[in-house]
């Protein structure tokens, strides 16, 4: 037997995924329903509305997106359509989330003025909110200003100005305003900030010299000024002209501001049928704010999930698929931020939820060279549901490679107005940057599938247009999270077997993976890598038990599995054994719910301190499959009144590599000190 899962392990190292169904979990005439019904270039019409929305949170342009979306989920039919407000006033907390007053702006131009006699006259504009909203850094106070540019370099520390007076002038800076404000400004006295800053680094950063990238100022900072983002190549030209002691005197007018105003919250619904199990609730979401144009972030996810929700509800309409037995529930809300306001305003809402399927940046077509992720939670919430995506990943991957190879597919996957090559989807562990981690995060505990394409090389840019949105992609991913939603919200007894036996073919595969990534550890490290490895994979194999019953005879047939595996390994799955490291056990404060570093927002720094923070080990910690704020993240997920700190630390070391004991600690002080966690007696 042994021998026998030593090959099967072999051959999953090489293999790529298969099905021997034609297609996974679903009826066939369920999937084709879905593949038929689901419209890219639906959703691509509506994605063209966003994106002329510049969609701050709390603004007028979020706003005419939010009811934009309403009107259309009202015209397909879904249930309980609701535009909520939060208020947002900069002082009140939403769990760890400290409300952002919202932002808006009515208008900017920067102009270059040139000496026309004794006068100084407008000679070349080099920015423009009504042409370009992003020329205009979010969060910009109004200002009516003549003064000279100064080049200040990065801008972020004291030696970048020495030597140089900049009262009373603009500076010029390769860092976000934000970074520079409190320096440039508030300490040294400049008037105005001009950035070329450039933001989301990728194979392709920096390339093009054309791109004007998002820019932004700090929500809470004391130090009130406006910022103007440039292109590299007029910054390089202002840069030359500035360095051969040219004067460049610079005009900036700014009607713009926060101002007290609300969150708002999008949702729907298409009611589940069963009446034990309706209160349960599947979640599609998405983030709907975003800077102008910001097509694939997020006017993609926004349309995607309205498409799912269009497909699915005329889909039960005409009786083309059953009703669904568990509630299905999307949401559009300002990003991360949005997300916190609404779990910590509706507990009830949020303990019916049982899994969300998050969408941001879903459409990139060739141009962008986005590679599209299926991504599974963190290690701190098993669950069966990463398996389900992975199941319907995979399929379009077969499908569209059968299109792109041969001009034919059984199923179609392709827009008539889109691409027909292969989508290729990676299939990938944890990474935060988006909603998913919120749900995701040991307050909530609602596993959360994350649909996303990186890297994309106009994102945060003016060049995140409608034209780099590629309808097939939209289409595709409208399937993945369709049918992997449908799937969860009608999955009941009969289904439990085959999906057993799709996750036992994927838990071999990562077996194999565990198998070798413990060959360059340490034995104390390799025995705990493969330990913690089996009780993750217990673990969210047994979470299928959340949704419905699985037999005693199902049981021990997963219970015999895993000990042959277990015993292949030479090791056990308890992720509590004792060991040399600390035993003390923390309990986790229930009244502040949320990550630690939320939107425009860092809990953990205000409260701790900011010099203090900088200071915590475990933020500079460096693994080998992740880094300080993934270790930090985790740590406190883990947290819940019985795991020891040894515990915490050995899933933490097998998910991204070993951390010494003391820094787990350490944190943990840290929070214990702002009243996040308290030690248990």
């Amino acid at each position: 037997m042994l021998k026998t899962l030593y090959l099967i392990l072999l051959a999953f190292l090489t293999s790529s995924i298969a099905y021997a169904q034609p297609t996974p979990l679903l009826d066939e005439s369920i999937v084709r329903a879905l593949t038929e019904e689901l419209s890219g270039e639906t959703a691509k019409r509506n994605l063209e509305f966003l994106a002329r929305q510049h969609r701050m949170r709390g603004s007028e342009g979020f706003h005419a997106a939010a009811d934009f979306i309403a009107g259309q989920l009202r015209s397909y039919g879904l249930h309980d359509v609701s535009l909520e407000q939060f208020p947002a006033d900069g002082k009140r907390f939403y769990g760890t989330q400290k409300a952002r007053r919202p932002w808006d702006a009515e208008f900017a131009e920067l102009w270059e003025l040139q000496r026309d006699g004794d006068q100084w006259t407008p000679y070349r504009r080099l920015a423009s909110w009504d042409a370009m909203p992003v020329s205009l850094a979010q969060d910009s106070e109004s200002s009516d200003v003549t003064a000279e540019l100064t080049d200040i370099g990065r801008g972020t520390s004291e030696a970048d100005y020495v030597g140089k007076d900049i009262t009373g002038k603009m500076v010029l800076t390769s860092s976000q305003p934000g970074a520079v404000a409190d320096l440039a400004v508030g300490r040294y006295g400049a008037v105005g900030i001009v950035s070329y800053a450039q933001n989301q680094r990728s194979a392709w950063w920096g390339e093009n010299e054309n791109l004007v990238r998002w820019g932004h100022l700090t929500t809470f900072s004391e130090t009130k000024t406006f910022g103007f983002m440039v292109s590299l190549k007029q910054a390089r030209a202002l840069q030359q002209r500035l360095a051969q002691g040219e004067s460049i005197r610079l005009h900036a007018v700014v009607r713009a501001g926060q101002h007290d105003g609300y969150y708002e919250v999008l949702t729907a619904t298409i009611p589940g049928s069963d009446p034990d199990l309706k209160n349960e609730e599947i979640v599609f979401s998405c983030h709907l704010d975003h800077q102008r144009p910001g097509s694939n972030d997020n006017a993609s996810g926004s349309v995607t999930i309205l498409e799912v929700a269009r497909t699915l509800q005329k889909l039960i309409n005409e009786k083309k698929i059953p009703q669904p037995a568990r509630t299905i529930r999307f949401i559009w809300p300002p990003e991360i931020e949005g997300t916190v306001v609404f779990l910590n305003a509706h507990p009830e809402i949020t303990r019916r939820m049982k899994a969300a399927i998050h969408m941001d940046m879903v459409g990139g077509g060739q141009e962008t060279k986005a590679v599209f992720h299926v991504t599974r939670g963190p290690m701190s919430l098993p669950s069966f549901i990463y398996d389900v995506a992975e199941a319907f990943g995979g399929f379009v991957n077969e499908q569209s490679d059968a299109m792109a190879s041969m001009g034919q597919s059984a199923y179609r996957l392709h827009a008539p107005e889109g691409g027909k090559e292969a989508l290729q989807a990676e299939f990938v562990d944890f990474t935060s940057g988006s909603d998913h981690q919120v749900y995701s995060e040991g307050s909530f505990r609602i596993p959360a599938i994350y649909l996303n394409d990186w890297p994309d090389r106009y994102i945060h840019t003016n060049f995140d247009t409608p034209a780099m949105i590629d309808p097939t992609k939209l289409k595709r991913s409208g399937f993945i999270g369709a049918a992997a939603g449908y799937f969860l919200a009608t999955l009941s007894a009969q289904q439990a077997r085959p999906l057993w036996t799709h996750l036992q073919a994927q838990v071999m595969r990562r077996t194999a993976r565990m198998f070798e990534r413990r060959n360059v550890l340490d034995s104390e490290e390799a025995d705990n890598l493969a330990r913690i490895h089996f009780w993750y994979e217990r673990n969210q194999v047994a979470s299928v038990s959340s949704y419905t019953k699985i037999s005693d005879g199902l049981n021990r047939e997963i219970d015999d599995f895993f000990m042959h595996l277990e015993a292949l390994a030479g090791t056990r799955s308890d992720p509590s054994a004792p060991s040399a490291h600390g035993t003390l056990v923390f309990n986790r404060n229930p009244d502040v719910k949320g990550p630690m570093s939320v939107f425009g927002y860092n809990y953990f720094t205000d409260h701790y301190g900011g010099a203090r923070a900088s200071m915590i080990r475990l933020f500079r910690h460096q693994g080998l499959r992740g880094a300080g704020g993934a270790y930090a993240y985790e740590t406190l997920n883990l947290v819940d009144g019985l795991r020891t700190t040894q515990a915490i630390r050995d899933i933490v070391a097998a998910e991204y590599g070993p951390v010494p004991g003391e820094m787990i600690v350490e944190y943990l002080r840290a929070l214990e000190e702002i009243g996040i966690v308290t030690e248990k007696p």
